[in-house]
């Protein structure tokens, strides 16, 4: 430690001799000044002398020990100015104490100690703010690229300055613009804040700007939207920074700008979860999750893991997605045991197996079908799948007295248009049956779609997009609610905890985001040009899409849960005995494929539901 120490003062050798240096100036200046710069008269200019060794050698000490020598003189802050303030105000206080002991002060006029401490702090932080000086004027004549940033609060300035200490320095910041009116016309490191956002064109023209920044971390998705469309406009190139809790250190540099991204436009605000009433809640519990493979499953896995389990039974039908998400999450962790299991909730006696032989205790019921216009023509595979496979799970966790049932649902279960949502609405009537009948709590959490899970429209883009074209939409006004994954589960997770049964979470979505908007945003980030580079087309709704999406139906009144991203939806009252007989009547006729008493069936546990045309379909459109 000593040897390190002594290698850095080394290395640090020149600086500690310009401080000493000024230190000598300093005291026999302040001798100077105290005889308005005559020659010193005898016995002080002895004394002055004498005192020198020592108030050299005290002087040192004290910057050492406060790291005044640390400070890189090209990058000096107020806080570099502070620890040299304070190391000269603790050492003129030493001098003084070491002199009165060894002469009790003869020969030392009173004003040479506040004299001395006031031409050392300027001696010592002058050369340093001229250094710094120069080297920004020396970096000043290099710059590439001109460039406007949005944002004039605190993330603008550290870009700014952080441009300016740059070496070479690539980016040349012409000016600001602010949403906010109270700062036009003011100027941040001789930048002046020329209008607004939406001035961005106008500027990006008469500036011949070849870059806007958008500096501002804390936009909402809304605001950054709006920010991206002006530049768009401008048909100038832009970048951004991190979302403020993205940026690590707290501080703005050009390190951290990227590019656009989709969760940029479509982000919603952080999640505020109650970790510590999760925890409570799955903490040493040996929780099931079906369809754990799937997008949703998967990363309900992952968060409910950091929950401390004490034991996740993982039970999927895909042999490979099993494979892929067992791994993952045995490489998180070597405190919980993961159990993956493969098998089909239709499939009672394997799911009985399981519950007779590992005992969950908390089950989240995630296996489903969902890709609307594939199931649309395939009723008793959706029937059964999404229905009865929820009737087995839910049967067997009642018997055996499970804590707690969450069913995963849909936004499509209200007022169904689709067989997928008339198959998830019957499943949540299944879970309300059984929780009237048994001591299980059954929880129903309804979302909308989520970004990036299997079958979502976003992958979907990509892919055209990577193709060349075109992107398929439905139609010029669908609007579709999005979450990302990460948010759904922990919202699931909270929502599955707050309930005494029965009862129908609903979580807020936010605003409707339309999907041709989605698409050419999708393009544009892509850094192509929408219709020019990669048409747009329109293809016409599927059977069983609607233009938008409804997250709760008329009957089920809204009440607040103590949680902002988290509603109450009042149930809708079911008859268990007949729902659950109904069910029994489904599972009979899916195994006679009789598509007729399927469609009967359907009929009475989702009366809402149009039937519709599905099986005089042909063919089936991957749009969107």
């Amino acid at each position: 430690m000593f040897k390190a120490q002594l290698h850095y003062l080394i290395a640090r050798r020149f600086v500690l001799l310009h401080d000493l240096t000024m230190v000598g100036v300093a005291w026999i200046g302040a001798y100077w000044l105290r005889f308005n710069l005559y020659q010193i008269p005898e016995p002080f200019n002895t004394q002055a002398y004498n005192a020198l060794p020592l108030v050299c050698v005290l002087q040192l000490v004290v910057f050492i020990v406060f790291g005044v020598h640390r400070g890189a003189w090209r990058f000096t802050s107020t806080h570099d100015l502070m620890t040299v303030i304070k190391g000269v105000i603790f050492g003129a206080a030493g001098i003084a104490g070491a002199i009165f002991l060894a002469t009790r002060l003869a020969a030392v006029p009173r004003a040479v100690l506040p004299m001395y401490a006031v031409l050392l702090v300027g001696l010592l932080c002058g050369p340093r703010l001229l250094y710094r000086l120069f080297r920004e004027r020396e970096i000043s004549k290099v710059g590439d690229k001109r460039v406007l940033v949005v944002g004039a609060g605190v993330a603008g300035d550290m870009l700014v300055r952080d441009f300016k200490r740059a070496r070479p320095r690539v980016y040349e910041p012409v000016a600001f613009v602010d949403d906010d009116a109270q700062k036009h016309g003011r100027e941040i490191h001789g930048l002046r804040v020329l209008g607004s956002p939406s001035d961005i064109a106008m500027l990006v023209d008469r500036l011949n700007i070849d870059l806007v920044l958008l500096a501002i971390p804390s936009a909402t998705a809304s605001e950054m939207r709006r920010a991206v469309e002006y530049c768009e406009e401008a048909g100038a190139p832009f970048r951004t920074l991190p979302k403020v809790t993205d940026i690590i250190d707290g501080a703005a540099t050009v390190r951290d700008l990227r590019d656009v991204e989709l969760d940029d436009l479509l982000g919603r605000q952080p999640v505020e979860l109650d970790w510590s009433k999760i925890e409570a809640g799955l903490s040493g519990k040996r929780v099931l999750i079906t369809g754990s493979g799937g997008s949703i499953g998967s990363e309900l896995s992952r968060q409910v893991l950091r929950a401390g389990p004490a034991q996740l039974i993982l039970f999927e039908k895909n042999e490979f997605n099993l494979y892929m998400i067992k791994r993952v999450l045995e490489q998180a962790t070597d405190d919980v045991e993961v159990v993956a299991l493969l098998g089909d909730v239709c499939d009672h006696a394997a799911v009985a197996h399981l519950f007779k032989r590992y005992k969950p205790e908390v089950v989240f019921h995630a296996a489903a079908y969902k890709h609307v216009p594939l199931l649309q023509r395939q009723a008793r595979e959706t029937m059964k799948n999404n229905v009865i496979g929820t009737r087995t799970v839910a049967a067997l966790a009642s018997d055996y007295s499970i804590e707690s049932f969450v069913l995963i649902s849909t936004d499509k279960a209200v007022n169904p248009s689709s067989m997928m949502g008339a198959s998830k609405r019957a499943a949540e009537a299944v879970c309300v049956a059984f929780d009237s009948l048994s001591e299980t709590r059954f929880t129903i959490v309804r979302f909308g779609n989520v970004l990036g899970s299997a079958g979502s429209v976003v992958p979907l883009f990509a892919r055209q997009i990577a193709e060349g074209g075109p992107v398929t939409v439905t139609h010029p006004e669908m609007t579709r609610y999005f979450m990302t994954l990460a948010e759904a589960s922990q919202l699931i997770l909270q929502a599955s905890l707050i309930g005494e049964g029965s009862e129908i979470y609903v979580l807020n979505m936010g605003e409707p985001v339309n999907i041709a908007y989605l698409a050419r945003q999708m393009i544009l980030l892509s850094g192509r040009l929408p219709e020019k580079e990669v048409e747009i087309v329109f293809t016409g709704l599927r059977s069983g899409e609607k233009l938008k999406e409804e997250l709760f139906h008329p009957e089920e009144v809204l009440s607040d849960t103590g949680y902002d991203k988290i509603l109450l939806a009042a149930t809708r009252s079911v008859d268990a005995p007949t729902v659950l007989q109904d069910c029994l009547a489904l599972e009979q006729a899916c195994s006679d494929y009789n598509e007729l008493q399927i469609e009967a069936i359907i009929n009475r546990l989702v009366p809402e539901y149009q039937w519709g045309e599905w099986n005089h379909m042909e063919g089936l459109d991957e749009t969107a």
